[in-house]
């Protein structure tokens, strides 16, 4: 007893002098409740460990683009899509405008908006008017009927093979033509029901649409061209290996050749027989987007990088625009209101003869807000 008084005095003395340090008196770590109720770390500064850091060695986190800041800004620039995909001109000579920011109907004389239309889906794909002047019109979403007169919708959502529709025309017998990007349909304009679908359309997506002299409707599709007979539906021609394969854009010259604008070139084609006359010179390796013929004569080739006119006998190259609000050109209308009127991936233009350059319309680009 008395070696342990001493032992225990003597551990005293050292902890006071320094020597010794003595252990805690709390329980151990492993045996902690801890608070979270309490703020322990009202100043941080006080509460660092001074082991060593236990997290793994890793990059810091990627940056994120954009900033949260800039993203409100960076979203409303994207949803904003200013390409004018199609023009129509109708019977009282007004010229339809469709484009991905909704329908509309313009003066062409004046340029003078007449109505905007609003539709359920606005980014539309083409534009027909039947027999007795419905408008039809092909979005995203299917097809819808437009009466001018009210500007009401008076049919929409028919059964077809997919809603996305690429190309619309109207035939000789007053029947609409609708093409998707999963084949082609028959539909009568009045009951708005369909009548015929085209299945195993080689190619199967129809592109584009347009009749020759004898009223027999010719598709481009992602291989090529086919003849499709109006009154049965049937397939009576196909011409497949076209350089290029996929057509985009379709027209009949006054002499019924075929014009068919290609991803590289633009080629001139015999209906009769399927044999390719030609390629045209200046278009080669170019983007055909949109082929017009216009009333002098001479045709309208747009591109995703110019317009261009050219003499249609020779291929040689008349004028090339400038002023456009872009380059890249979707669709074309000559000869309306004494203008050939351009839809652009930017908005539209237009250009009367003589002009040294085409005209912005600012009803329908980034000036509108």
């Amino acid at each position: 007893m008395t070696l342990s008084h001493k032992h225990t005095n003597l551990l005293i003395m050292s902890a006071l002098l320094g020597l010794i340090a003595l252990p805690s008196m709390v329980t151990p770590a492993t045996a902690q409740k801890l608070d979270n109720s309490s703020n322990t770390d009202t100043n941080p500064s006080l509460n660092q460990p001074n082991s060593t850091s236990t997290y793994p060695a890793a990059p810091p986190p990627k940056r994120i683009d954009p900033l949260p800041n800039e993203r409100d800004v960076l979203e409303r620039e994207v949803e904003t899509d200013y390409r004018v995909s199609n023009l129509l001109g109708d019977f009282a000579g007004n010229l339809w405008v469709g484009s991905w920011r909704g329908l509309s109907r313009i003066d062409p004389n004046t340029g003078n908006i007449i109505a905007r239309i609003s539709l359920p889906n606005i980014a539309i794909g083409s534009l027909a008017q039947d027999k007795v002047g419905r408008l039809w019109v092909g979005n995203y979403e299917g097809l819808t009927r437009v009466d001018p007169r009210t500007n009401e919708i008076t049919a929409q959502n028919l059964l077809l093979p997919s809603k996305r529709v690429l190309s619309l025309l109207i035939d000789k017998r007053g029947y609409l033509w609708t093409g998707t990007d999963s084949g082609l349909v028959l539909i009568s304009p009045d009951q708005g029901l369909v009548m015929t679908t085209v299945k195993n359309l080689p190619g199967v997506s129809a592109n584009a649409m347009t009749l020759d002299a004898e009223g027999q409707l010719w598709v481009g599709t992602l291989d090529g061209l086919v003849r499709v007979n109006t009154a049965s539906g049937l397939i009576m021609k196909r011409i497949g290996s076209l350089p290029g394969s996929t057509v985009q854009t379709l027209a009949i010259s006054p002499e019924g050749l075929i014009w068919a604008g290609m991803p590289n070139n633009l080629l001139v084609i015999n209906p009769k027989n399927g044999i390719v006359l030609r390629s045209v010179t200046p278009l080669r390796g170019r983007n055909v987007t949109s082929i017009r013929f216009a009333q002098d004569g001479s045709v309208w080739v747009g591109t995703t990088n110019g317009l261009l006119r050219l003499n249609p006998n020779t291929g040689a190259l008349l004028d090339r625009v400038a002023g456009l609000p872009s380059s890249r050109v979707l669709t074309l209308a000559p000869d309306m209101g004494n203008k050939l009127w351009v839809g652009t991936s930017e908005g539209l233009a237009w250009l009367m003869p003589k002009m040294d350059q085409a005209r912005p319309h600012f009803g329908f680009g980034r000036s509108v807000k």
